[in-house]
């Protein structure tokens, strides 16, 4: 069974990563990093776990499963009109993102958005520059071609790469390691809702979304877990990827906020 072959599979069968590692017994950092493509070569007992949990009933024969397969990524594509192609033709002072095929515009970013955003940038690439390490923070806007494929193309707020053949000239290819979404008032479904679980199937390890509103955020470590840890705006966060060791202080970026008004209640 090829990659294609398992993605449709696990689609069919209504499965998380969460759900694909229980029932095969393959942990599921393992399984986001061969659905991701991060691992070119799986070990053959970790193939054969996978597929005899994503098999299709015994009446399917192999022709019929490349025909599925190849009709879920046409069915993909029916999500939406648009491709790359499209994304590339639009005029460069239109922001949008391009998520299974649909164009989402994205409203310019609020002082408040610049400033955390900005904040958690540079204490990640202070701690990365002090500590010599390899990986690459970048901040929005950069392109990201999540799945590899012509339907989809985000832009997060905040991301770490560790996997550096995955950073092009044109945009990064693959899923980040670590993301941050600031909440905007007109993209709160999209980061929460679509976003999230674009992310977790891509593979991205570790996710924040960010509530300036509320002054609380959500840290998603999905190789632990699905659910969230909730922090607030006084917190010291740790960055899991960094085993805990690069902590972001909001303490400081709270203070920074009052500087437009953003006073604590």
């Amino acid at each position: 069974m090829d990659l294609s072959s398992m993605r449709y599979y696990k689609q069919q069968k209504g499965y998380t990563f969460a759900k694909l590692s229980e029932v095969s017994g393959v942990p599921i950092g393992t399984i986001q990093k061969i659905f991701n493509g991060e691992t070119k070569s799986p070990r053959y007992e970790t193939l054969q776990a996978l597929e005899e949990a994503l098999k299709p009933a015994k009446y399917e024969t192999a022709d019929m499963v490349c025909e599925a397969a190849s009709a879920y990524v046409a069915e993909k594509r029916k999500l939406g009109p648009y491709t790359l192609e499209d994304y590339y033709a639009l005029p460069d002072d239109r922001r949008v993102e391009l998520i299974d095929g649909v164009i989402y515009d994205m409203a310019a970013p609020t002082t408040i958005h610049q400033m955390i955003t900005a904040e958690i940038y540079f204490q990640i690439r202070n701690y990365i520059k002090k500590n010599k390490g390899d990986c690459v923070p970048f901040i929005s806007p950069v392109d990201v071609q999540l799945d590899c494929d012509e339907w989809t193309m985000v832009q997060p707020d905040v991301l770490i790469v560790c996997d550096k053949s995955k950073i092009t000239k044109r945009c990064i290819m693959g899923a980040p390691d670590f993301i941050v979404e600031v909440l905007s008032p007109t993209g709160r479904t999209k980061d929460a809702v679509k976003k999230l679980a674009k992310y977790l199937d891509a593979g991205v390890k570790e996710y924040w979304i960010v509530n300036p509103e509320k002054e609380f955020l959500l840290v998603y470590v999905f190789e632990e877990s699905q659910l969230p840890t909730i922090y607030r705006f006084e917190d010291e966060i740790p960055v899991h990827i960094y085993d805990g060791e690069l902590k972001i202080d909001f303490k400081d970026i709270k203070e920074h906020l009052e500087i437009v008004g953003k006073v604590s209640q």
